[in-house]
């Protein structure tokens, strides 16, 4: 028998319609010939919906008494023998009665759907775990029935149903909804207009990122690399510099444009060195994007419109947001530029703004990052123009004659543009080549290599001198900028590392990801050993295949004589290690003070450590001698001689040696094992067992009828410690039966969800408010006005200590209609099947 699939009808607000949806969606059902019955729909009296209940079978509810009242929930048993196709259960997130075969509606859900019945359900927006602080900022209501995101998220069909706040508001008024008497109160409190708009927006965003995520299963499996538009998508391409802050601010008001939209600002880094990009710049502006609620990439790409548009398609981008050139006009003629190249490039899925910004045409600068290399782009255009420039002269100036000082003069204009592309040699080839075409075109006697008149041999020795100097100066200026924008670089990220520092940023990884993003590189690693002779060992490494040695990697700088930052991925010219030794030595400052804050968690350890003893002792002094004196006074009464004691008295004596006796093993034992997870000597023996073998066993400290036990027989088994679990769970229940009334039984439950199952120990209290649900778990706490000798405040903390030595949680959470209820979550196994897990929720579908 296969699991049966969950249809659910979310509501954005109460009084939508979700039950009314459900009910018709169970006649159209029956009309095709399908077996569906209610198994519980709750109405409110709301005609309209009461009238659909008609011609549908309802399984009779179950019937509870809890605080002298008469309640009635769903019968899962009956409905497990009625086994019907589909069963109609209404509110989902709904906690069951004290007494109920499960704690939540949506348990009682898993267990229908393991046995193959289809379910059909509600649930509204609010009652998401996920959302419960949101809608309580939003409405002031907190919600006490939740329902995890997980279960609604699994669910094979989501239909959200939607009413716009007026129509809804007038619904209510019309009384729809509520009696009268309830009316004005609703409208003018959770039902206001701004609270059922919010409220909205929060059920249409929640279903669209569950629509996308079906959409990125499917892209994904059909392999689609088109560009699907569902989503507002918008790329902004950064270049480092200032303008990136208008450009991010413009694609955050285009997302806000459309409901869901997302900003990606993405940074392409050429893989060939240190960037020309200021770090201190792309700082902020990760921080401004990540304050807009957008996300920062940083990609590697020798071709940035190719690396853009490929980044754009891979996360189905619709939109690209780019900033107008800050080339000058003269620079359009070495290429169109990023802009018109993504635009032409982008095709008809991917809209491109250009965006104009206050850096425009101001000119982009040098490369700040490449030493004294011009690109290989520029050495060949400096060699065309040295070598082809003369003689396309030379074929023009053959049919012109403007006499020999013109024609010198155009040849070192040629020369000089040499010199600007490619640097020194291209120019002083151009002046050879040039000076030899003067000499054989325009020289007497022509078209020979001699020179008759001494006068033009000055000429052309003089133009072969310009030309040399002109080129060595240019060539020098364009050496001395890259070096300048090299040294402005170089001491941006100096001070960055600077900046880190007075920062007291700790993060190794984070550090060794800047240096491979910096330079380029495919990994880098920390290397450090003992000694000289001592193997090396990784204090710290990113990026695949991360070198072992120094040895074996591409580039390594030496930090002292014990540790070593090692590159892989290319071999760095001597001008880049500079920039690499600072981050070397940061490295090995951050290593160090990761060890040093390691060091001062020791001590703290230490400190707290100490702060229990002293503790111990004073719990000592009175606790532990309270039971000890009782003891001692009963002893000492029946040894006594002037005293003829009856057996009544003597009974009573020797119950009071035992109770003290109990009390005292129960505080030795809780001190114990307080010490044991101070000291970190706790060593779980985790094997795979039953809840139902442990936990009955761990309510042998209370009164047998203080205690209502119910651990369903379908939960999966788990993996933990049986004898720390018993003793979290004794420690829970004993807190438990402390601290209720006297006529109120403690409910101990389980359940299983997703990977875990869930120990529930619910007591009905007086519970403890919000701001003091982690204190009650410290060593040494006792909470409210308990008595001195109701024992030292280690039985929680022991509890949660067990808990998270086994891989588990323990929290607490108020009980609904009040008393606090303790979570004890442990991981699950594949003993038996978990009823909310099946290979056919990955065929699940939005309807």
């Amino acid at each position: 028998m296969g699991r049966g699939k969950l249809r659910i009808y979310l509501g954005a607000a109460p009084g939508v319609g979700k039950t009314y949806a459900m009910l018709s969606e169970a006649h159209r059902r029956m009309e095709r010939g399908t077996d569906c019955v209610v198994a519980f729909v709750e109405h409110h009296n709301r005609p309209r919906t009461e009238v659909m209940l008609h011609g549908l079978e309802q399984i009779p509810r179950k019937e509870l008494d809890y605080r002298g009242s008469s309640f009635t929930e769903m019968d899962v048993d009956a409905v497990l023998r009625r086994a019907p196709a589909v069963a109609l259960v209404d509110e989902l997130a709904h906690t069951n009665v004290p007494g109920s075969r499960n704690a939540k509606r949506w348990q009682d859900v898993a267990e229908l759907l393991a046995a193959g019945i289809d379910v059909v359900s509600t649930v509204n927006i609010q009652h998401l775990e996920s959302l419960g602080d949101v809608v309580e900022s939003i409405t002031g209501v907190r919600q006490r029935e939740t329902v995890p995101d997980e279960v609604v998220r699994r669910a094979d069909q989501i239909e959200l149903v939607d009413m716009s706040p007026p129509a809804l508001r007038r619904r209510m008024a019309h009384g729809n909804i509520y009696k009268s008497d309830k009316v004005d109160a609703a409208l003018s409190n959770y039902f206001r207009p701004g609270n059922l708009t919010a409220l909205r927006e929060l059920a249409l965003l929640w279903v669209a990122d569950r629509v996308d995520e079906y959409l990125t299963e499917y892209r994904s499996e059909h392999r689609v690399s088109k560009i699907w538009g569902s989503r507002e998508r918008i790329v902004v391409g950064l270049t480092g510099g200032p303008e990136g802050r208008t450009l991010i601010r413009r694609a955050a008001r285009l997302a806000e444009k459309g409901a869901g939209g997302e900003v990606m600002a993405v940074y392409i880094a050429r893989s060939d060195g240190l960037t020309n990009a200021s770090p201190k710049e792309l700082a902020v502006q990760r921080t401004l994007v990540e304050d807009l609620g957008g996300t920062f990439h940083h990609v590697i790409g020798d071709d940035i419109p190719v690396s853009l548009l490929d980044f754009a398609r891979g996360v189905n981008a619709t939109q690209i947001v780019l900033g107008s050139s800050r080339r000058k006009t003269w620079q359009y003629v070495f290429g169109p530029g990023v802009g018109a190249t993504v635009a032409r490039e982008s095709g008809p899925d991917l809209d491109v703004h250009i965006v104009t910004h206050d850096e425009v045409a101001k000119g982009r600068g040098l490369p700040a990052a490449r030493g004294a290399r011009l690109g290989r782009s520029r050495i060949i255009w400096g060699w065309l123009i040295g070598v082809g420039g003369p003689v396309a002269l030379a074929l023009l100036l053959n049919s012109v004659d403007l006499g020999l000082a013109n024609d010198m003069l155009l040849f070192l204009t040629v020369t000089v543009a040499a010199a600007l592309l490619g640097g020194l040699f291209p120019a002083l080839a151009s002046a050879a080549f040039g000076s030899l075409l003067l000499n054989y075109f325009y020289t007497p006697p022509l078209h020979r290599f001699t020179i008759a008149d001494p006068k033009n041999i000055v000429a052309i020795a003089i133009f072969v001198g310009v030309a040399v100097s002109v080129a060595s100066v240019v060539d020098l200026a364009a050496r001395r900028t890259h070096l300048a924008a090299r040294l402005r670089a170089e001491s941006e990220i100096l001070s960055f590392l600077a900046g880190s520092v007075l920062r007291g940023e700790t993060s190794l990884e984070a550090l060794l990801e800047r240096v491979r993003e910096t330079f380029g590189m495919e990994s880098v690693a920390l290397l450090e050993r003992a000694g000289g002779v001592d193997p090396w060992t990784c204090a710290g490494s990113v990026g695949p295949r991360s070198p072992l040695r120094p040895e074996d990697a591409d580039v390594d700088m030496p930090v002292g004589d014990h540790m070593a930052l090692a590159l892989s991925g290319r071999v760095l010219p001597a001008s880049d290690r500079r920039v690499l030794a600072a981050f070397a030595a940061q490295a090995a400052v951050v290593l160090d003070r990761q060890r040093l804050q390691h060091e001062a968690d020791q001590a703290k350890e230490l400190a707290e450590g100490n702060r229990i003893r002293t503790a111990l002792l004073a719990a000592v002094s009175h606790d532990l001698r309270t039971p000890l004196a009782a003891i001692k006074a009963a002893v000492s009464s029946l040894r006594s001689d002037d005293v003829a004691w009856s057996e009544e008295d003597q009974a009573e004596l020797l119950e009071a040696i035992e109770e003290g006796a109990d009390r005292l093993d129960h505080l030795v034992g809780n001190l114990l094992d307080m010490s044991r997870l101070q000291t970190g000597t706790v060593t779980p023996l985790i094997r795979e067992i039953d809840l139902d073998e442990v936990v009955p066993m761990a309510l042998g400290g209370v009164p047998e009828d203080s205690v209502d036990l119910e651990i369903p027989e379908v939960l999966p088994m788990v993996a933990v410690d049986a004898g720390l679990l018993e003793r979290a769970v004794a420690n829970l229940v004993e807190n438990a039966v402390k601290y209720s009334p006297v006529d109120d039984r403690v409910l101990v439950s389980a359940s299983a969800i997703a990977d875990r199952v869930e120990v529930r120990v619910v007591d009905r209290g007086p519970g403890v408010p919000d701001e003091a649900k982690d204190r009650i778990f410290a060593p040494f706490q006792r909470y409210g006005d308990a008595p001195r000798g109701a024992g030292v405040g280690l039985g929680l903390a022991v509890a949660r200590g067990f808990a998270e030595s086994m891989g588990g949680t323990l929290n607490a959470e108020d009980t609904p209609g009040g008393g606090l209820t303790m979570v004890l979550t442990v991981r699950a196994v594949d003993g038996r099947p978990d009823p909310l897990t099946s290979p056919a929720v990955a065929e699940r579908q939005v309807s």
